[in-house]
């Protein structure tokens, strides 16, 4: 199964933690990998590295914010893309958090992300995307698509992102 949370709303991320807790708790063999996130800058990251161990990956640069660093987020993107690639025949359920963000952003390709599904189709190991702006053929080859709506957020009110609610 491909399932896709995505949406403006915040919970793409604790809806996959959710998903690959739900499977680890029925035995599942479980994968998680981040494209955008570097190791440390999430609550996150230390519960799913003691759980995972090397089926836990994140191997972003963080968010592309100038085009002079898109060549090391597309060289990390590969890297992560590669992980995610080696365990799929081993994996019941791979997680990749922040997958839309990077192919949004250009660096994954629509090809990588679709040859991905396909590989994880094959392998019979359900993969899970998430990020904002799913384009509409993920929607439409996805099996189940969720999207978390915002209604109200407190950034707009100008409060920061709270450690352990937001990151």
């Amino acid at each position: 199964m491909i399932i896709v949370y995505t949406g403006n709303g915040k919970g793409k991320t604790s809806a996959c933690i959710g998903q690959a807790m739900r499977a680890l708790g029925r035995d599942f063999a479980v994968g998680f990998g981040q494209f955008m996130k570097q190791p440390g800058c999430a609550g996150e990251q230390t519960v799913l590295a003691r759980l995972l161990g090397d089926d836990f990956l994140a191997g972003g640069k963080g968010f592309l914010r100038r085009e002079e660093d898109r060549p090391a987020h597309r060289e990390a993107a590969l890297a992560t893309l590669d992980w995610a690639r080696q365990r799929l025949e081993r994996l019941d359920l791979l997680v990749l958090d922040e997958t839309l963000y990077a192919l949004k952003a250009g660096i994954l390709e629509r090809s990588e992300v679709e040859g991905l599904m396909e590989a994880a189709r094959r392998a019979r190991c359900h993969l899970v995307l998430s990020g904002r702006d799913a384009p509409d053929w993920l929607v439409e080859t996805a099996d189940l698509v969720t999207e978390m709506g915002e209604i109200k957020h407190p950034w707009r009110a100008g409060i920061k992102a709270a450690p352990g609610i937001e990151f």
